[in-house]
């Protein structure tokens, strides 16, 4: 219970933060306490994918958003 309602203030957070670095890095806390929830329902597989694309990739390129985004303005 207390994953879940951590999960669903980060997710929150994440929407209404007006700074996009800050935004980024709670999307990317979210993904890995979302891998972490995949774990405690026993699915191991879709953890490692979630980890690996939803807070290491997506992160990844939505930092490199950001840092090309703030060059060019």
């Amino acid at each position: 219970m207390l994953l879940a309602t951590v999960l669903f203030w980060i997710a929150l957070k994440t929407l209404i933060t007006p700074d996009l670095f800050h935004a980024v890095v709670l999307f990317m806390i979210f993904g890995l306490l979302m891998a972490l929830t995949w774990v405690r329902l026993d699915a191991p597989d879709i953890a490692l994918a979630e980890a690996a694309i939803g807070a290491g990739l997506t992160g990844a390129l939505l930092l490199d958003t950001i840092g090309y985004l703030r060059r060019n303005h």
